[in-house]
Formats: structure tokens, sequence, C-alpha cells
């Protein structure tokens, strides 16, 4: 089409190999798909008019990573978010039973939401993303000792998260 800019070499594969992550990553962030979907558009936005600078120093998915998280953290900084999304509806072929899977999401996103933005940005990034301390630092725009403190905080609050320790230990608790 005359008018509109050429797709950036290899940005559709990065999105097709990438997405499922990146999405989970953003629900785990946000607590509801609209708004994962949202956040990872906006990040992926943001990393189109960059991209060949980005595969030279061959950093796409941290840059995108960083974007989300700091996006992530813009929006929490705001007072109201009047925007509620509905959530989509378990798959009902699951092995498991839809209503363990819906109330084990619950459990996980109430534990979250306790967290501050940045403490659960940390979780987000360095047990549920798997990225090292560095990567995690990088992402979210500061030191290592940030990270280790965040995190240290956040699974102090988390062992207590109603719910949360029978979930992962299967119901029993000690």
């Amino acid at each position: 089409m005359e008018g509109r800019p050429s797709e950036p070499d290899g940005f559709r594969d990065f999105v097709a190999a990438r997405s499922a992550a990146l999405l989970r990553a953003g629900w785990l962030l946000t607590g509801d798909w609209a708004s994962a979907e949202d956040l990872v558009q906006t990040a992926l936005a943001a990393a189109w008019p960059r991209w060949a600078s980005l595969t030279r120093q061959d950093a796409p998915e941290l840059y995108v990573r960083k974007v989300m998280m700091n996006t992530f953290l813009r929006w929490r900084q705001r007072r109201w978010n009047g925007e509620i999304a509905t959530g989509r509806l378990p798959d009902t072929r699951a092995e498991q039973d839809v209503f363990a899977q819906v109330d084990a999401r619950q459990v996980l996103l109430a534990a979250l939401d306790r967290l501050p933005a940045r403490q659960r940005a940390v979780v987000v990034l360095r047990y549920f993303a798997d990225q090292t301390e560095a990567q995690t630092a990088a992402a979210m725009g500061c030191s290592v000792g940030a990270v280790k403190a965040h995190a240290a905080k956040a699974l102090a609050r988390l062992r207590d998260a109603p719910g949360l320790a029978e979930l992962m230990t299967g119901g029993v608790t000690s």
C-alpha cells in the first residue's frame, strides 16, 4: 500500500515466537487478558520503529519487556482505573477441573494484587518469565540489589497470602 511503512525484517517472526510468553507476563502483571493484550500491543508498537536497531543489538525482547514494565508501572500510578474487563471463559476441554483452574487463577491474582507494583513486576519477571536478576534489573531500570530487595519482600508477602500456600502444596499446609 502507498504511504504505509514496510514491516521491519524479523518483526513478524518475533511476535509469532514470543507473543505467548509476553502475554503470559502481561496477564500476570495486570490480572486480566484484555489489559495484558493492551500492554503487549503498546510494547510492540514502541519496538516497531526501533526494530532495526534492536535486532542489531540483539535485544528486542529485553526492550519489549522493559517497555511492558514501564507501561505497567505507569498505569499503576494512575489514581483511577475505571475499566474492568471480563475474563475469558476457561477451555472446557481441559483435563483439569474447570472450576479448580478458575479458583487457582483467582488465588494467584489475589496474591499478586497484594503486592506493590514494583514487587509484582519483579515476581513476574524473575519467577514467571524466568529472567535473571540482571535481566530483571535491566527491564525495570533499577539495580540488581533493588531486584533482590523487591523479590525478598514480595516473597515474604506471598507466603502470607490467603490460599496461595494451599494452592502450591495441593491443599496440604504445614
